[in-house]
């Protein structure tokens, strides 16, 4: 009889360190992917910072940092049209960067692609990846306007209003709703108007300089959007077979995921980062 007790408590001994060891392999697993980010969000044209809010909220609920960056002339921001330029936007996402410790993931949409690129270029050592969401993506010396100009069935260009005299540009308020957010809610396509304000022009033609050593080095992802009007699965294909994309994610919606799906784009945010 003590010896089947012996044998019983040894086994009893060896479970006890086995659901332990298991219960320890667990928690580091899960603690693993859980580490808070940092997250800095840049708009795009003809956009502002409340497109990012709820995912900003999502993001910050799950204990990541996020910083949205309001681009000048855009928003609340009243830099002349004149003034705001790439440059101006580049200088702006990195000194917001600057206040951050550690690396971050910079997104951008749309134009927004156009400024994280640049930014990569100034300080690749701050960025660990970059997020390009239904955004343009340039190989070096390629603006905007080159990107777009080949976008043959995106309906956005027949649909600007130039006018560079007050270097800015507009679009056809028929179409701002079916442009960026013909998938949105009738609520959510309001707000989007109700939001607008015309984009300072010069910065979509201006072109940036990129290279193998600064903006080649960093891990580069794009998120499509199948269903885009704007920017189109036909141009985003085409960027992301010229750019060296490491990983492409999929989401079924037009231009504005980020007001239309921001709880699928949150997660995938979440999932790219780990």
């Amino acid at each position: 009889m003590k010896s089947l007790k012996t044998v019983l408590s040894a086994v009893l001994v060896i479970i006890t360190l086995s659901i332990g060891s298991l219960s320890l392999t667990s928690c580091s697993d899960d603690d693993s992917g859980t580490s808070p980010k940092n997250y800095v969000l840049v708009h795009g044209a003809w956009q502002a910072p409340y497109v990012w809010e709820m995912v900003k909220t999502n993001l910050e609920a799950k204990g990541n940092h996020v910083t949205v960056v309001e681009l000048p002339g855009h928003g609340d921001d009243q830099t002349p049209p004149q003034q705001a330029s790439l440059q101006s936007y580049t200088e702006k996402v990195v000194e917001a960067i600057s206040h951050i410790d550690g690396k971050v993931i910079l997104v951008g949409h749309s134009l927004g692609g156009m400024v994280i690129s640049s930014v990569a270029e100034q300080i690749p050592t701050k960025i660990e990846k970059l997020v390009y969401l239904a955004a343009y993506l340039p190989t070096s010396g390629q603006s905007l306007n080159s990107l777009a100009s080949t976008d043959t069935t995106s309906i956005l260009g027949m649909n600007l209003i130039f006018n560079p005299d007050n270097g800015i540009v507009d679009v056809n308020q028929n179409q701002l709703a079916n442009i960026f957010i013909q998938d949105g809610t009738p609520a959510l396509q309001t707000l989007v108007q109700q939001n607008y304000r015309s984009e300072p022009l010069f910065a979509l033609n201006t072109p940036v300089t990129l290279t193998a050593a600064n903006f080649g080095s960093i891990d580069k992802i794009y998120i499509k959007t199948l269903r885009d009007h704007a920017v189109t699965p036909i141009l985003q294909n085409q960027m992301i077979s010229a750019a060296g994309v490491s990983s492409v994610y999929k989401l079924d919606t037009g231009h504005s995921p980020f007001l239309t799906k921001p709880d699928s784009l949150s997660t995938l945010l979440i999932k790219i980062a780990k």
